[in-house]
């Protein structure tokens, strides 16, 4: 007897993933955040492909069968990481790999743009305004990039090819990443502070007021990691005190970011949608990368990118 198709359940969003290969080779049904609950005790695997959505921490702990495997579009997987699945048998891998040049092209882009003072320029264009000034050189400045996982190894690459001298701080000193206890020294020194850390118990908050205050007042700190690494009220206490030169967040505590929230209107903060990492085509990589490991799994293959899930990242990086 030919045994049952695995069922795939996705919890959508718009645009939905296009798993058309899998035809024939999985069942695939689709949810909203509603119908999660009801509709977990019947799939084999689950695709969290609306990676914002906290629907899956919330259904998880219910009655009945849990699928074997939970797969999310994202780097981050805290959104979806209940004490009940991190208890469970059910492997979770994310899309480690598909975002780590974008991102580490945006934080290059938003260091050029810092240096140059581009902000201002368009500024100063909408109000038909000449303004001479000098901007700063980008080559021979220092830079520490917190979170040494591919994200923030592929933002290292990309800014020692700018000429800036790197250091990344990772969650155990190695060959080439220093530990959590150098970091403020090397806050201290550092003309760019980059967080590109996995949001954890221990990274919560950990760009307070206290860490804002250690920086230098001409430097720039961005945040490309988790909203939640970051003290928001402390950030713009730092702008607007001067405490720091300026900012750029494409991640938020909460997103989309509310209209009357202080941070739209801090001095000299950069502000972006949580689009880092999504190029053109970037929805399609995630589904092919979907597909991969569900052709791993299915054969019974050991799927990459999985996710320690007491510690919520991808180790062994």
């Amino acid at each position: 007897m030919t045994p049952p198709v695995p069922t795939v359940l996705v919890l959508d969003a718009d645009p939905p993933p296009r798993l058309g290969q899998l035809t024939g080779r999985a069942r695939i049904v689709r949810t909203d955040a509603a119908g999660l609950a009801a509709r977990l005790p019947a799939a084999d695997v689950l695709l969290v492909w609306d990676f914002a959505s906290r629907a899956v921490r919330e259904a998880w702990p219910g009655p009945g069968p849990r699928p074997r495997w939970v797969h999310t579009a994202s780097a981050g997987v805290d959104h979806l990481m209940s004490p009940e699945l991190a208890a469970s048998d059910t492997v979770v891998t994310n899309a480690r790999g598909v975002f780590d040049e974008p991102i580490a092209e945006y934080v290059a882009a938003l260091v050029l743009a810092l240096a140059k003072d581009l902000p201002r320029t368009l500024d100063l264009q909408r109000e038909r305004t000449w303004r001479h000034r000098e901007a700063r050189r980008v080559a021979g400045t220092r830079a520490c990039v917190v979170g040494s996982g591919p994200i923030g190894r592929a933002i290292v690459r990309t800014l020692k090819a700018l000429g800036v001298t790197t250091a990344l701080v990772g969650r155990v000193p190695r060959t080439g990443i220093h530990g959590p206890e150098d970091l403020d020294r090397l806050m201290s020194r550092a003309d760019w502070v980059i967080a590109a850390a996995p949001l954890t118990e221990q990274t919560h908050g950990m760009f307070d007021a206290r860490r804002f205050g250690v920086m230098q007042p001409s430097a720039c700190f961005i945040n490309v990691g988790r909203g939640p690494l970051v003290d928001e009220d402390a950030l713009v206490q730092a702008l607007t005190s001067r405490w720091i030169a300026a900012a750029a967040l494409d991640v938020f505590a909460t997103e989309p970011l509310p209209a009357d929230s202080p941070l739209w209107g801090a001095p000299g903060l950069v502000v972006s949608p949580h689009m880092s990492g999504d190029t053109v085509g970037w929805q399609d990589d995630l589904a092919d990368q979907f597909v991969e490991l569900y052709e791993r799994w299915a054969a019974g293959r050991s799927l990459l990118n999985v996710v320690d899930k007491k510690r919520g990242y991808v180790p062994g990086h």
